[in-house]
Parts: structure tokens; sequence; C-alpha cells
């Protein structure tokens, strides 16, 4: 009866691995080309029962924790060594694999989707708890994801040995802090009703709190 049910688990876990491999570049689509609608759309996700949602494409922590995923392979397949896993100074003694590294990156990067969606909830002056934080952070990781897959993969070309892929390394990192950024200017504008200038300077200031969280992640990670 174990064995089974650990067959059942296993058909289960397979089928929904494998789906990853199909919706994974569906959702990556969307959320490049057009990123708003897709945000759009996890309200209308949200409203559906739990084993509806999310149908047609990854819920957004698993769209973000697959893509920084994404970039570590790729980082190692460029030969990258992860400086963290090297390290033994401060807290990066406790981070001595690839899964743990991870599960690191994934927690820097969604800091920005917590920054974003709790400076959103700040500047309407909305109740802040867990529940009415969900919504905004949950389409929050979908930018974030592209952005954490084009600053990391921008890195490890620049880092790469080859001189080729210094120039397209740099070329991405740019491109995905632009495209970052104007993407949570529209944002901010749609959900606040508000100019560009007043969204720029909300975007500003939750840009600047992510930064300063993960400095400070690394000053933990590094000292």
């Amino acid at each position: 009866m174990d064995f089974m049910k650990w067959l059942n688990s296993l058909d289960e876990l397979l089928y929904e691995v494998m789906s990853w491999l199909l919706f994974f570049p569906i959702t990556l689509w969307r959320a490049t080309v057009r990123p708003i609608t897709l945000m759009a759309e996890v309200d209308r996700q949200q409203e559906l029962p739990e084993n509806e949602q999310y149908a047609s494409l990854l819920s957004p922590p698993l769209f973000l924790a697959l893509s920084l995923l994404l970039a570590h392979a790729a980082a190692i397949a460029l030969g990258e060594t992860d400086t963290i896993i090297a390290s033994k100074r401060g807290l990066a003694s406790l981070i001595n694999d690839t899964t743990t590294a991870l599960v690191l990156r994934v927690v820097v990067f969604a800091g920005f989707a917590l920054c974003f969606a709790g400076r959103l909830m700040r500047s309407q002056r909305m109740p802040l708890s867990r529940l009415t934080l969900r919504l905004p952070f949950y389409e929050q990781c979908y930018p974030v994801a592209v952005f954490s897959l084009g600053i990391s993969l921008g890195t490890s070309f620049v880092t790469a040995p080859s001189g080729t892929f210094h120039v397209a390394g740099r070329a991405l990192i740019v491109a995905s802090i632009l495209n970052f950024v104007i993407l949570e200017t529209r944002w901010f504008a749609g959900r606040r009703r508000c100019g560009y200038l007043r969204a720029v300077g909300n975007v500003a200031w939750a840009l600047t709190e992510a930064l300063l969280l993960m400095l400070v992640i690394g000053f933990l990670f590094t000292r």
C-alpha cells in the first residue's frame, strides 16, 4: 500500500516537473512581452478555486524560483564559481552546496518583490497584513523573475573567461535594469492612478529599500 502511494506521488511529481518545461517558456514570454497584462492576471487567478489557479502558466513564486535555477545552471555551465559557497566567513559557512545557495538567491530577489509590494501598500495607506500583501507580492514576482534572470545571466557573462560574452553581459544588465525601472513605473502609475513623476519617486524609494536589504544580506554572508 505504501509502495502504491509512493508510485502515485512519483507520478504526480513527474508530471508537475515535466509540465514546467512547457509552461516556463510560456510564462517567461508573457512576463517579458506583456508584463502588465500578466501582473493583472494575478487578480483573476486569486479569485479562482485553489485547484484551478495558474492552470495555463506558472505561479509567481515558482516562476521566480525556476528563473533563478536557470540562471544558476547557466553560471555553472560557464564555469563561474559561487563565492558564497567558497567563502566560510560569517553566515556563508551555512551555505555549503548549490541548493542552499539557490535558496539564498531566491530570498534575496524575493526581497525586491517584497519591498515593491510593501511600498505600494504604504503609498495607498492600506492596512499592511499577510493577506493584503499577498496579491501585490505575487504580482511583483513576475517582473522580479525576469529582472533577476537578466541580472544573473549578465553577471555570469561578464565574469566568463571569453571576452565575447563581456559586452553581451553588460548590455543585458543595463537592459534588465532599464526594463525593470520602466515596468515598475508603469505599474505604480496604474495601481496608484497617479502621474509618472510620482510613480518614479515610489520606484526609487522601493528600489533603495531593496538594495539596502541586499547589502545587509550580502554583509551578513561575507563578514
